[in-house]
């Protein structure tokens, strides 16, 4: 099968990963944190060296803030919910947010009150940076935002946007969902608080893994209490980090396929280019020739992700979708990608937009299959 959905979950991982996982359910086994024997300390190891890879990769202080999640939604959700909020509390946020930051905010609002300003993108980075400075209140508690959109790839002046939070003393929340793995990502040099990423997608991990990383002082309460391993005779959740933040076993086997990965991304980080990114220009360049095929480009200068949103007609995008799986043996995502903001903003609500996204285990031989495909499929449809 030609994989374009990675975007989603990439496919497949390099070796090391499945070898790491393997290595921690036959050779480790047992509880990190939860006794002195030889094999818990192996573990508790395991995911030391993970949060200190993580944070040293991500430019985090405090590798004790480096928390473990079963993916980006729980760690984005532990970000907005752990704030006290109060009828009036104002945030903001864009207006191409993955539901993984909207439903968590909206959830806020209704149960407390809050506002929510979201704020819309041109491509005119000055503009926005007005925008959020002249939505800033009194009230303003929380900057929410997406490194990048997963529907067209497009990246957003995250620095820029941590200027303005900086000098109003905002903490500034990035969803990098789309961007880790893919761009070099420094919270200390970029002015992040917090930021929120999957292992599974750009970084080449496991499924099941998330991270949410904190610098500096933002004071966060738990949505899990329970057992932590340290701290045992405390009636309440410890005060501790990384404890207080998480309750029960963590994915051992996941948490190593993790550090493989991240160990993975280091041999990367010196791409100027990656190749996933030339091939996702490669492929919206040759859909641009094809006569019916409408494509969704990232709005703005500079990077963008290896993302390419299009539709064939008027067909609805699960259509083409199903044929490019049933008939071509090739996977794309199709629909609203769990973000109907942006599909207000691109007026395909009624029908989403076919997504093809790229790795670096793709390659032109499976772009050029692609686009016989969708040339087929498109003329086929203009005979009907």
């Amino acid at each position: 099968m030609i994989y374009f959905d990675q975007a989603a979950s990439s496919y497949p991982k390099p070796p090391e990963v499945a070898e790491a996982m393997v290595q921690a359910v036959n050779e480790i086994g047992a509880n990190p944190g939860r006794g002195s024997h030889r094999l818990a300390r192996t573990a508790a190891d395991l995911i030391t060296g993970t949060r200190e890879k993580a944070a040293r990769l991500f430019g985090c202080s405090n590798p004790k803030q480096a928390l473990f999640f079963a993916n980006a939604t729980a760690a984005l959700n532990q970000a907005i919910k752990g704030f006290t909020w109060s009828a009036g509390d104002h945030v903001i946020a864009t207006t191409f947010e993955h539901n993984s930051i909207r439903r968590p905010l909206e959830h806020i609002k209704h149960e407390h009150g809050v506002n929510i300003t979201y704020i819309t993108w041109d491509g005119d980075e000055s503009a926005f940076i007005r925008r959020v400075e002249e939505s800033i209140t009194a009230k303003t508690k929380l900057i929410a935002m997406s490194h990048a959109s997963n529907v067209t790839g497009t990246v957003f002046p995250v620095g820029q946007t941590a200027h303005v939070a900086k000098k109003k003393h905002i903490p500034l929340l990035v969803d990098a969902s789309q961007t880790a793995g893919h761009i070099p990502i420094d919270m200390k040099e970029m002015g992040i608080d917090m930021l929120a990423f999957p292992g599974h997608k750009g970084l080449l991990g496991p499924q099941g893994t998330g991270m949410l990383l904190v610098n500096g002082d933002v004071d966060l309460q738990p949505l899990l209490h329970g057992g932590t391993g340290r701290f045992s005779e405390e009636p309440l959740q410890p005060a501790q980090w990384p404890e207080k933040l998480e309750s029960g076993t963590l994915n051992t086997p996941g948490i190593a396929g993790l550090q493989a990965a991240l160990a993975f991304h280091e041999t990367r980080e010196q791409e100027n280019v990656p190749r996933e990114t030339m091939l996702s220009q490669v492929l919206l360049q040759g859909l641009k020739q094809i006569e019916g095929v409408t494509c969704y480009e990232p709005v703005g200068q500079g990077l963008h992700m290896p993302i390419v949103a299009f539709n064939v007609l008027d067909i609805p995008s699960q259509e083409v979708a199903m044929i490019l799986d049933s008939h071509y043996d090739i996977a794309v995502r199709a629909g609203l990608h769990c973000s109907p903001l942006t599909h207000e903003m691109l007026e395909t609500m009624d029908r989403g937009v076919i997504r093809a996204s790229f790795s670096l285990y793709n390659n032109e031989a499976e772009v050029e299959q692609f686009l016989h495909a969708i040339g087929e499929i498109t003329e086929s449809y203009k005979v009907i």
